[in-house]
């Protein structure tokens, strides 16, 4: 496949600039307009049928070539994080406390870039779905398009995704079937007691120590209640609560986040958390609410489907440059959702192991991290070739 690499790393500079483009115009969760617009327009502009605005801002560009019953979907994410960007690029963003942190801008241009060879010299027989997401961090925008009639208005007989991995060599594909990404739920629990003067704890019921107990004893949960081979995580990210050393306060908050790579461990942690911190409150005479926000669900790859993206992989860049059956991760994605309506997978393209600019080693969510634009031209020809490869009568099959 050393003609595929060369003819998209060849044009790889007009998509690195794009990239570049949409970096340094970030917009947050379902405020993608101007780069939902950029895309659009550009997809119409190679002889894609567009629709805009599904989902909110999401976009899908339609291609059929000759008359193969085959669908593919392919989907990328557009939006950006709340973090004020420190990676010093010339390109950094130009809006205060918004950025490409996880490298949705290159997701976007590496699909782009693919799109439009498809589209001027791609070789396949059936319907090919570009699908532009919003709202990945922590919007649930797969979700929303879902919602709006996706799948419905435009089947899908297979769905892919592909995301940069910081400490991964650079261009290196990895593939994992079954679970490959965790689920993220997330919870608040509100303690009530009763405020007093911190020199009369007697006269008080401290929320404080009850908070305190509760950390420790969230811990045992994975611990002691999980299947030592399972994984799950349970996080108390804040501790809110008082304002003076001499104070008791009324109240204590905790913020939980919670993964599991299993839905049964997901729902064994759910409950357990939920009973212990009721126990633990009752045993320190305080009132505990709990309010629980599901997030996004345990991400499963088909084992077919990954079968296929493993072969496309190996067939492109050989076997040196590809990890057949990766770690799972415990982060989260919403293309579980996507995925469990349709069979697909979830690819990882290396972004780089140095930590200097512009070598793609500095881990997603960092005021520092950018995109490895290397990966334009290696992830734009895995896409070329995944598509032409499954829109063929070899290609994977189909649930038609």
């Amino acid at each position: 496949m050393t003609y595929l690499l060369q003819a998209l790393n060849a044009r790889a500079g007009e998509f690195i600039s794009l990239r570049r483009d949409i970096h340094r115009h970030p917009e947050l969760a379902f405020a993608e307009h101007r780069t939902a617009a950029l895309v659009a327009d550009k997809l119409e502009a190679w002889g894609y049928a567009v629709e805009r605005g599904i989902g909110g801002t999401g976009v899908v560009g339609t291609l059929v070539r000759g008359h193969g019953g085959k669908r593919l979907g392919l989907r990328a994410d557009m939006d950006a994080l709340p973090i004020d960007e420190a990676s010093g690029a010339a390109w950094s963003s130009a809006h205060n406390g918004v950025m490409h942190a996880c490298g949705h801008d290159g997701h976007t241009a590496m699909l782009l870039a693919a799109a439009r060879h498809l589209a001027e010299q791609g070789e396949f027989d059936g319907t090919l779905h570009l699908i532009l997401q919003p709202a990945e961090e922590g919007g649930g925008g797969a979700l929303r398009m879902m919602d709006d009639g996706l799948f419905e208005r435009y089947p899908c007989d297979a769905v892919f995704a592909m995301h940069n991995m910081p400490g991964t060599p650079q261009g290196r594909f990895v593939l994992r079937d079954g679970a490959a990404m965790a689920s993220s739920d997330y919870a608040t629990v509100t303690l009530t007691g009763l405020g007093g003067h911190g020199a009369m704890p007697h006269r008080a019921v401290d929320p404080i120590v009850a908070a305190a107990s509760i950390v420790m004893a969230l811990q045992t949960i994975v611990a002691r209640n999980i299947d030592p081979l399972q994984a799950a995580v349970v996080t108390v990210g804040a501790l809110h609560s008082g304002k003076a050393n001499n104070v008791i306060p009324a109240s204590a908050t905790l913020e939980l986040s919670v993964r599991a790579l299993d839905r049964e461990v997901r729902a064994t942690v759910e409950r357990r958390v939920k009973a212990l911190v009721a126990a633990q409150a009752e045993s320190f005479g305080v009132t505990a609410r709990i309010d629980w926000k599901p997030g996004y669900a345990v991400l499963v790859n088909t084992p077919a489907e990954t079968d296929f993206a493993r072969t496309v992989a190996l067939e492109l860049v050989g076997a040196e440059q590809v990890t057949p059956q990766g770690p799972p991760l415990t982060g989260s994605e919403d293309f579980a959702f996507m995925l469990e309506r349709v069979p697909g997978s979830y690819v990882l393209i290396g972004n780089g192991t140095g930590l200097g600019q512009g070598q793609g080693g500095c881990m997603v969510h960092n005021p520092g991290y950018d995109f490895n634009d290397a990966n334009i031209g290696v992830g734009s020809a895995y896409w070329v070739l995944l598509a032409e490869r499954f829109l063929t009568s070899k290609g994977a099959a189909t649930n038609a």
